[in-house]
């Protein structure tokens, strides 16, 4: 379900926008921070990904001017990234889209009690995968 999901979303984000559902996964973590920036292992960490896949993403998504790439102050082997003005623009663009396709596909499909459920599922198994995180896993 979550591949088919996350695949018919990624599908309807490029038809509604210039994004791919990678662009738009590190747009939100970025966007989401006061100051728009994030270390680079941060974002790769909280998307599940691997640091070659983040690293790549990131490189092509400044490429294109949505993010801009940065030395981290207090640490010289990090790196930080911050969403740029065009790449705010364009997740502020995309983003109405992006939230009623997640809606119609998948909120409005389940009831309030299968939403609660659903809630209490997956925090058992968030705290069964936080149990069993390495410190190497778990820091960014």
């Amino acid at each position: 379900m979550q591949a088919r999901l996350n695949a018919q979303l990624a599908r309807d984000l490029s038809a509604h926008s210039q994004l791919s559902y990678q662009d738009y996964m590190v747009l939100v973590a970025l966007t989401a921070q006061p100051d728009g920036r994030l270390r680079i292992s941060r974002i790769g960490h909280d998307l599940g990904w691997e640091k070659s896949r983040i690293s790549h993403q990131v490189t092509r998504m400044a490429e294109r001017g949505l993010v801009e790439k940065g030395r981290c102050g207090d640490d010289r082997r990090g790196a930080m990234v911050t969403v740029s003005a065009f790449g705010r623009a364009q997740i502020e663009a995309a983003a109405p889209s992006h939230v009623d396709a997640v809606r119609r596909l998948f909120v409005d499909r389940l009831t309030h009690a299968q939403q609660d459920e659903l809630a209490a599922l997956s925090q058992a198994v968030l705290a069964a995968v936080a149990a069993e995180e390495t410190p190497e896993t778990s820091e960014a």
